[in-house]
């Protein structure tokens, strides 16, 4: 087993409250093994440009509650080539550095095995606010986002009542609609589209026509970003601004429409992103003094464990449909009905609340 002696961090993709968190989680529980702890400036960039700084437990003792990542991030293209690659390894040889911790999403990840491919052990920690990393029950950044959008419903609810409106209102998940699912329960509202479910137009349109000829003034539709309405000859607009239009049209509903985009990343994280965030961080120390690479820390159960990066970025493009071929050319049958198990529980779980959101919308 390598002999670790210093680890560098970075945050890398969209970033998510609960990224300091595990950011501080990482350094502190590194220190107290006593092994040195660099931080990573802008992600895969940073990388790249050597962009490389301390970290101590003064510098991430104050950042637990902050929003943002203080190590920022990058989407990084160069990353992807080998002349980049060679650049990052350069820059971990230079520094010394032993082993990395990147915190992120699918991309982050698959950058992840590219280092460890390469000799460099690497351990992912999840942070993504839509929750879409399938083989893992919860992403760092989850909470800290629905908590975020329901604050937005429930004031766009409190004018809608005022001025008897519906407001259709599109949050992020491009994969995954468990945002707007989640919060579209918990706001009360009218209707929910998601990109996981069929969205009967039909049957919303009639719901919104009773509710108001009951007397009902205020309405919410909560829309996730990943569903499209098809025009035809390959032309897709985003469903909310569609929605909005045909609600109006055809329930004579004065209707609205709001998208939420990049706000809903940001603020300080909830104490589950932060406790989620910092027993993550503490499983990839651990897993990089063990030895180990080429793993992502997964919630399971509510268990924290490791999993393979590739077994898990695999699941994630089966649950999604977007499997090429060979990429499953590698797994047993048994590993192949593992992945299956895990993507079925995720639907299981969509359909039940997807059942739920309209059992209760009326």
């Amino acid at each position: 087993m390598k002999d670790i002696k210093k680890i560098g961090v970075l945050t890398s993709g969209g970033d998510a409250p609960g990224m300091n968190a595990a950011i501080r989680a990482i350094t502190d529980k590194a220190l107290e093994e006593g092994i040195e702890v660099v931080g990573i400036i802008g992600g895969y960039s940073g990388l790249i440009n050597d962009k490389i700084i301390p970290l101590t437990s003064e510098f991430v003792n104050s950042i637990v509650g902050l929003g943002g990542t203080r190590l920022y991030s990058d989407r990084c293209l160069e990353f992807k080539t080998e002349e980049g690659m060679a650049k990052a390894i350069a820059t971990c040889k230079k520094h010394n550095i032993d082993a990395i911790i990147a915190i992120g999403g699918d991309g982050t990840f698959r950058g992840a095995t590219d280092l460890s491919l390469r000799g460099i052990p690497s351990i992912g920690v999840t942070g993504t606010i839509d929750n879409d990393i399938t083989a893992t029950d919860y992403t760092v950044g989850f909470d800290t986002a629905m908590n975020t959008v329901l604050g937005a419903l429930e004031r766009f609810s409190d004018t809608c009542e005022s001025h008897a409106r519906c407001n259709v209102v599109e949050v992020m998940g491009r994969d995954c609609g468990q945002i707007a699912l989640m919060t579209a329960i918990a706001s009360g509202a009218i209707a929910v589209a998601i990109p996981e479910v069929p969205f009967n137009e039909e049957e919303a349109i009639e719901r919104i026509k009773k509710a108001r000829a009951a007397g009902k003034r205020g309405m919410l539709v909560v829309v996730s970003e990943g569903v499209f309405y098809d025009e035809g000859n390959g032309i897709k607009v985003p469903y909310g601004e569609y929605f909005r239009a045909k609600c109006e049209a055809e329930t004579g509903v004065e209707t609205k429409f709001a998208r939420l985009a990049h706000m809903v990343r940001g603020g300080h994280p909830t104490l589950r992103d932060r406790l989620t965030a910092s027993r993550m961080g503490v499983k990839a120390v651990e897993l990089i003094e063990e030895g180990k690479s080429n793993l992502v820390v997964i919630e399971e159960d509510g268990k924290y464990v490791p999993m393979d990066i590739v077994f898990a970025l695999t699941t994630d493009r089966m649950y999604k449909n977007k499997l090429k071929d060979g990429d499953l050319d590698k797994y047993s049958a048994e590993e192949i009905a593992q992945m299956e198990a895990i993507c079925q529980k995720r639907r299981d779980e969509i359909e039940e609340l997807y059942k739920i959101a309209n059992d209760i919308a009326i």
